[in-house]
């Protein structure tokens, strides 16, 4: 795998100043979910009329409508250990910050398990510092195993998502068969200069190693990867277009590219300011990535943290975005340390609502929080799961499934409000549902749910 700067940078000078027409013609196509080239990707990049960004938000909702509706993911992270050999110049975890360091035991990731699943979720992503003697494979192993099986009748986390260092293609084996979910692994920045720049004398520094990470994990046979970069490393423009290169790369080769890309920012973090760093990127370039990377990639998931604020992801479900963190803890230990009142952070996070809170507001504006790891657990994973997606009958499966989920949740967890709200909302999107069959057994399966039952879908 390899990124080819110079292409990049040539596309970019090329279609520097489209014109009307030309841009047109690209919008046009993306409107109908036809794959675009790293040409047409370019002159997305490069429009900056406000007439013409005004299309392409409208094209982005319209794309998000028709392949997700109105349906939203909800996860929320899980800090193990904060030990890391790098020095990575933009992370509080960095080698070089002096603060003490610590690896949660099993009892501990059992105790922030429990408390994750009394906030409602069901899916979670394990994140860990680089450290192979104070965080090695068999550490992460047995995090995963102790999540999984701390649970009860009704709560339990059914996917683990992983985000941790690139590792061996034995080692992706081992978490392939610990039933992990997607594999996820930012780039940080696809723009080596930069990359080399904001890992120095690191493990995490070889940037090749880095980048073929998704091949050993595919080679492994884990299907389910998920992308991204820090947007503010690297030039944004070349960021995007070396992710749909690196994307192109993995369907060539293994059949199917990115499961999901996750769109973080650059934040404040001990030990670092943002001054240090030029590509910062402003509000109103950021929407235009999330809806350039939703036109590029019509059906994958588009995955945004509490890094942003409440109006930011309010404004970007809309634009795109199809899951979201909720609760979210960013320090080792962090969910119990907030019930005892303190609270640490890797990074600045901005949207601070409970999980509940969350909840309600995408109640209230008719989104269905979804719960739903049905397809992992089905086996519709990788190029499985794009065939559905791109059949157009996702829908068929991931709304009864989302709707089943947010019943679940507003028996066990919510209070009368969500339940008033929440079964008003559930009512009205069992009635959208077109197909019949589906529309009764997704009635009938929420009726056994609210009678006591769990754990049902499609």
């Amino acid at each position: 795998m390899q990124i080819n700067a110079k292409t990049i940078e040539n596309l970019l000078q090329e279609t520097e100043k489209p014109s009307k027409e030309v841009i047109q013609s690209v919008l046009d196509k993306a409107a109908k979910k036809e794959n675009l080239s790293m040409k047409e990707i370019a002159i997305l990049l490069n429009i900056d009329s406000n007439e013409e960004l005004e299309q392409l938000f409208e094209i982005a909702r319209a794309i998000k409508q028709e392949i997700y509706g109105n349906r939203l993911v909800i996860f929320a992270p899980l800090y193990v250990s904060n030990y890391c050999v790098n020095s990575c110049t933009y992370c509080g975890y960095k080698r070089d910050n002096d603060f003490p360091r610590k690896r949660l035991t099993r009892e501990e990731i059992q105790r922030e398990t429990q408390i994750l699943e009394k906030n409602g979720h069901k899916r979670i992503a394990l994140e860990a510092g680089e450290d192979p003697v104070n965080c090695p494979i068999e550490y992460i192993l047995d995090a995963i195993d102790a999540v999984y099986t701390t649970k009860t009748e009704k709560d339990a986390i059914r996917r683990i998502n992983v985000n941790i260092a690139a590792t061996t293609v034995e080692n992706y084996k081992r978490l392939k068969d610990a039933e992990i979910g997607t594999y996820i692994l930012f780039q940080e920045t696809y723009h080596q200069p930069s990359y080399e720049a904001t890992h120095p004398k690191s493990l995490k520094g070889d940037y090749n190693y880095h980048l073929s990470a998704f091949d050993r994990a595919m080679e492994a046979g884990i299907d389910d990867v998920g992308g991204g970069v820090l947007f503010g490393l690297g030039p944004w423009k070349f960021e995007v277009l070396a992710m749909m290169m690196h994307n192109a790369h993995l369907e060539k080769e293994y059949g199917v590219g990115f499961h999901t890309v996750s769109v973080p920012r650059l934040k404040k973090a001990e030990g670092m300011s943002l001054d240090e760093f030029p590509h910062i990127i402003d509000d109103f370039t950021f929407m235009k990535i999330v809806a350039i990377l939703r036109l590029a990639l019509p059906f994958v998931g588009l995955i945004l943290s509490t890094r942003e604020s409440e109006e930011m992801r309010q404004r970007l479900i809309h634009h795109g975005v199809s899951q979201i963190s909720a609760g979210s803890c960013t320090d080792v230990g962090g969910y119990t340390l907030k019930e005892q009142g303190v609270e640490l952070v890797q990074f600045e996070t901005a949207d601070h609502r409970d999980p509940l809170v969350i909840l309600k507001s995408l109640v209230d504006d008719e989104i269905i929080p979804s719960y739903c790891t049905a397809c992992y657990r089905s086996g519709r994973t990788g190029d499985r799961f794009m065939r559905l997606a791109k059949s157009g009958q996702i829908g068929n499966i991931c709304t009864p499934n989302a709707l089943m989920t947010l019943t679940e949740y507003i028996l066990d967890y919510g209070d009368d409000e969500i339940q008033r709200k929440g079964f008003a909302l559930i009512e009205k999107e069992i009635e959208k549902i077109e197909n019949e069959k589906v529309r009764a057994l997704t009635q009938e399966n929420v009726q056994r749910i609210r009678k006591g039952e769990r754990d049902l879908y499609l």
